[in-house]
């Protein structure tokens, strides 16, 4: 009899579980749980994501042709978002954690020899106006396609221009305000100071501060849904929107080869340090379908060779050139994409020894329910000046609650 009450017990607590999951679960996509607080005081909704990708590689040499491919399966992403608001509708909060091994990989003395979990902590507080104020760790407004989310990607993965010039996340303060010049001009303006060495460290400012400012024109107005922060023309907008836009930065004494990435650039005194200087210029258009977005960096250094104190190379040295990256897309009715990509890297070939690199990419993506839930593949060639070609291959499976 003990064991029928404890059973009923339990069958009652998981159909009342089963109710609740029932009236406050949003729709696929939005997020597992949507909380509001009783008193209306703050609210938390909890979404997960996973990206699954398999990719293989081919060296292609001159005498021999493709040679046997390097193939790997990864769970490329894996990761929790906790977002919403806290008092006030007008202070906001999002807390991003990487889970995979991509993710959270990295860790060293700079950041406690702790796996680097967390990607976002960061408030952002409406304090006056159009203008917002966030503190925390985030993405610095850089370029566009780095600050379109990895879930939100018009192909399989970012292009050879961010992975060489991005200045992805950091810790510090931003501020950012917009205003409508006319009726249908928008005017995005965003400030940003950092402390320049990249997420998650825990060891203090070892070189100078990074600042951070970019400018957003919209002269056809905002896109459907925020639709120049997503890749594809998923809206299918109706008539043309443009985004144009330019970031500069400049760490200060930076101490790492690219800006706040890359790898420390270590001396007989400690670090090496030097002004490392980006420059971003990009564009984003769409229309019924057609989407088409270019991206221009260019990266100087007041001294981008390495040195111990006796004037003597340490064997780093900063990552100085440009890049020029071309991307269009057309997404038919039945929400097949077809997609294209050309990029160039030419970095300075005295400084760094690295031959200028062309990549030409086709992709293919199926949106089964816009990016929430899809499955992208595309082809890479790779063409560098006098040494290995490459092809490479990928198909990615990716998943969003």
């Amino acid at each position: 009899m003990k064991f029928k009450f404890i059973s009923l017990g339990i069958l009652t607590l998981c159909l009342n579980f089963s109710n609740a999951q029932e009236t406050n679960a949003p729709a696929f996509g939005k997020g597992l749980f949507d909380l509001v607080g009783k008193d209306s005081t703050w609210s938390m909704k909890i979404g997960t994501r996973m990206q699954f990708l398999t990719i293989a590689t081919w060296d292609d040499d001159t005498e021999n042709g493709l040679v046997d491919p390097e193939q790997s399966f990864l769970v490329r992403r894996a990761r929790l978002k906790f977002d919403g608001f806290a008092y006030s509708p007008k202070l906001k909060y999002k807390i991003e954690l990487g889970l995979s091994n991509r993710d959270i990989g990295g860790a060293s003395e700079f950041t406690n020899n702790a796996p680097r979990y967390i990607l976002d902590a960061v408030i952002m507080w409406n304090f006056y106006g159009n203008f917002e104020f966030w503190m925390g760790q985030t993405k610095l407004p850089g370029n566009i396609e780095r600050v379109i989310s990895s879930g939100n990607l018009q192909q399989v993965d970012r292009s050879l221009l961010n992975s060489r010039f991005n200045i992805d996340r950091d810790l510090g303060i931003q501020l950012r305000y917009h205003f409508n010049l006319t009726d249908t001009f928008l005017v995005r303006e965003k400030l940003a100071v950092s402390m320049g060495e990249g997420r998650n460290v825990t060891t203090g400012n070892l070189g100078g501060y990074q600042h951070t400012a970019r400018l957003e024109l919209l002269p056809f107005g905002a896109f459907k849904s925020k639709g120049d922060y997503f890749g594809s023309d998923l809206k299918r907008e109706e008539t043309p929107k443009l985004m144009l836009a330019a970031t500069f930065d400049t760490n200060q004494d930076a101490v790492k080869t690219r800006s706040n990435l890359g790898s420390y650039m270590v001396n007989d005194t400690g670090f090496y340090r030097t002004d490392i200087n980006t420059i971003f210029i990009d564009a984003m258009f769409k229309y019924r379908g057609f989407s088409l977005m270019g991206e221009y960096a260019n990266r100087t250094a007041e001294d981008p060779i390495a040195k111990n104190s006796d004037g003597t190379p340490t064997g780093d040295e900063v990552q100085v050139g440009t890049g020029l990256n071309l991307q269009s897309g057309y997404l038919f009715k039945n929400n097949w994409e077809v997609s294209g990509r050309f990029t160039n890297i030419h970095l300075d070939e005295i400084v760094t020894g690295k031959n200028p690199e062309n990549q030409y990419t086709l992709g293919l993506s199926k949106y089964i329910a816009g990016h929430k839930l899809k499955v992208q593949t595309d082809v890479s060639y790779l063409s560098v000046e006098n040494d290995t070609n490459r092809l490479m291959g990928r198909l990615q499976f990716d998943i969003h609650f």
